[in-house]
């Protein structure tokens, strides 16, 4: 039972509940039962299961052994090392590996001169032009071997250009980046890679992020600020003939075990434990040795034993391409793909499935509220219709008179409608002069005026401390109306349901409090890497400001953009049911109505208009039945955990 086969389920799980989902809109269009606000949620909801990425970050210092552990763990099948792994420093700069159908196979990198620009990665990932591209040849591991060695590849500068790149210089022999005799440095060449190659696992939505060390790490903050935070798994590796060097205890509690940080999904793997395996010692022996490692690292991390994972990567690599049994199960990396299985995959599906789910049963609610209004009103006409068998003509002018006295009341009663949809407007209004992107861009430039004009230390950070507050006071007040437009709208769904017969349920509920973590999180990382005092001290206030808001507040703004997004499809979603409902009841008065106009100018029609209703009855009640149909499926796949039994028995 490995990662691999876990995966693949997880894969066929997402494929039948995305199945299932455009079942559900195709029957919708070809029932005239959708809408443009239903129609756009299931979209959305289909593109993000296909977009669905799993995403486990590997991080470590240099010669740990981290590109082997990749190797072993994922792309042993291939029959060969994906990876370079030598001796001394393979991973040059942060490497991500999956895989878009939409693009040949090939390396994409980007230049480690685009620093200079002080413009992010996810920014650059938008400007294709500005990455070199190198072709793979999948069909031969040779080729491929030769193309991802590119990854490696260093240049010489001068000590002032690595500086402005971000490099940290210092002499010594400790140093990572030293200064050679002709006063140049080696860098990597290259300041981020995507690899996009068709494995199984990659195209089955696994990314996976290789970390080149503390070095990179404290460059390129967007590491530490948004790749590493998301990711669903993190491996934490250290060599078992070093333990924990001061060097990765500063990775560790600077950018992975930080408290109050994500706990779920963070393992530590000990590697290299053949370095222990001694043929003077027995095997009770060795493995009291490791054990003792384990007992030591644990301690210097503050952590559980059973969180850390001794394991062999080459000997592991090297088993599973011999097929050798033996050599497996003493790499111990079987015990590390379990424990890796059971923290990703059910993480992983459980927040596809709340977020499916929740999103699901609001259109499958509003569907059914709108075949059960439908029903109601055509069982209306029925019963009026019945009722006017032998009956004279003056009855049928009496209950022409009632049906339009109730459209005429429903049409007054629209006045209470359209005066909540301008409170609706007024509210929404005061919503996004909080949450929306403006005040953020009116906050943000008024912190940079203040750090561009402060003259003390004291004020620099007083500013960047104003910034988060003034942040959070906006989405607290934001918080405030979302409660106000709810409370409205419950209040309004009851009135119509009660005075018109409306089945609207209850209207979907919103929260902000996931961009209030998000700001929290960013905060916290401010004050421990940039609003501190060694930061102030030792700093120049032009670089302190320049990158508070190149690395820090566009993390912000972005928080601020999903959060718009978002408010903006809820606010849609809320109002929509009231929409379809009122159109709905507005069509069934009418219809009504013309249908006791037609008995009236010719009451030979009666006996013809009940049966064609009655026919149209038992094709409500059908739509009815199919659509319980379609809502157990997709609640059967929903609860249904990853079972990989069942995608073998497929198979």
């Amino acid at each position: 039972m490995t990662l691999a086969d876990n995966l693949a389920a997880y894969s066929e799980w997402r494929s039948e509940l995305s199945q299932r989902l455009a079942r559900f809109s195709g029957w919708l269009v070809e029932n005239e039962l959708t809408d443009a606000q239903t129609d756009r949620r299931i979209s959305l909801l289909l593109d993000k299961l296909r977009e669905d990425r799993l995403h486990v970050a590997f991080v470590a210092e240099f010669s740990r052994g981290k590109s082997e552990l990749i190797n072993a763990i994922f792309f042993a099948d291939y029959g060969n090392r994906i990876l370079p792994s030598t001796a001394g420093r393979t991973t040059m700069c942060p490497t991500e590996l999956m895989f878009d159908a939409s693009k040949p196979a090939s390396i994409e990198l980007l230049p480690i001169a685009s620093r200079e620009s002080n413009t992010s990665i996810s920014e650059y990932k938008r400007f294709p032009d500005e990455w070199s591209v190198v072709p793979l040849d999948t069909a031969s591991a040779g080729a491929m071997q030769e193309a991802l060695r590119q990854v490696s590849e260093v240049i010489r500068v001068d000590r002032k250009v690595a500086e402005r790149l971000g490099f940290s210089i210092v002499d010594g022999d400790t140093a990572v980046f030293r200064i050679s005799q002709d006063g140049s440095v080696e860098i990597p060449r290259w300041r981020h890679a995507l690899i996009n190659f068709p494995h199984p696992l990659l195209q089955q939505g696994l990314v996976i992020l290789d970390t080149p060390g503390l070095n990179a790490i404290g460059t390129e903050p967007e590491l530490t600020l948004s790749l590493l935070p998301n990711a669903h798994a993190v491996l934490f590796i250290l060599a078992a003939d070093t333990g924990v060097t001061q060097s990765d205890l500063t990775v560790w509690r600077e950018h992975i075990g930080t408290p109050g940080g994500r706990k779920k999904g963070r393992i530590v793997v000990l590697n290299k434990i053949d370095s222990l395996w001694d043929e003077l010692k027995s095997q009770q022996e060795i493995d009291a040795e490791i054990s003792r490692q384990v007992e030591t690292c644990a301690w210097t991390l503050d952590l559980p034993e059973n969180q850390i994972f001794p394991v062999s990567a080459q000997k592991a690599l090297l088993a599973k391409i011999n097929d050798d049994q033996p050599l497996l199960e003493r790499s111990r990396v079987s015990e590390l793909e379990r424990a890796l299985t059971d923290e990703l995959i059910p993480a992983k599906q459980e927040i596809v499935r709340d977020n499916t789910e929740s999103e699901f049963a609001d259109c499958y609610q509003r569907t059914r509220s709108l075949l059960d209004s439908r029903l109601l009103g055509l069982r209306e006409q029925l019963v009026e219709l019945t009722e006017l068998r032998g009956k004279n003509k003056g009855v049928v002018e009496y209950m022409m008179g009632k049906v339009r006295h109730e459209k005429e009341e429903f049409e007054s009663g629209l006045q209470r409608y359209y005066a909540v949809r301008s409170v609706f407007s007024q509210l929404t209004n005061k919503l996004f002069a909080h949450l929306g992107v403006d005040p953020l861009r009116l906050l943000t430039n008024h912190t940079r005026e203040t750090m561009v004009a402060a003259t003390f230390s004291k004020t620099l950070s007083t500013a960047m401390a104003h910034f988060f507050e003034a942040a959070r006071d906006n989405l607290r007040r934001s918080r405030g109306e979302v409660a106000e437009i709810t409370t409205m709208m419950e209040v309004i769904y009851k009135k119509f349901a009660v005075e018109h017969g409306l089945k609207l349920g209850t209207p979907i509920a919103f929260s902000l409090r996931r961009y209030e973590k998000e700001i929290d999180r960013l905060d916290q990382w401010c004050n421990t890497h940039i609003n501190t005092m060694f930061q102030l001290l030792t700093h120049e206030k032009s670089q302190l400001t320049q990158r508070f808001f190149e690395e820090v507040a566009v993390q912000v703004r972005k928080t601020f953009e999903h959060a718009n997004r978002d408010a903006e499809s809820w606010l849609k979603a809320i109002m929509a049911p009231m929409e379809i409902q009122i159109r709905e009841h507005q069509i069934q008065l009418k219809r009504r109505l013309e249908s006791i106009k037609r008995i009236h100018q010719a009451t030979d029609t009666l006996e013809e208009r009940i049966e064609e209703l009655v026919h149209v009855e038992n094709g409500l009640v059908s739509q009815k039945q199919a659509l319980t149909e379609i809502g157990t499926g997709v609640g059967d796949v929903l609860r249904r955990a990853v079972s990989i039994e069942e995608v073998r028995s497929a198979a």
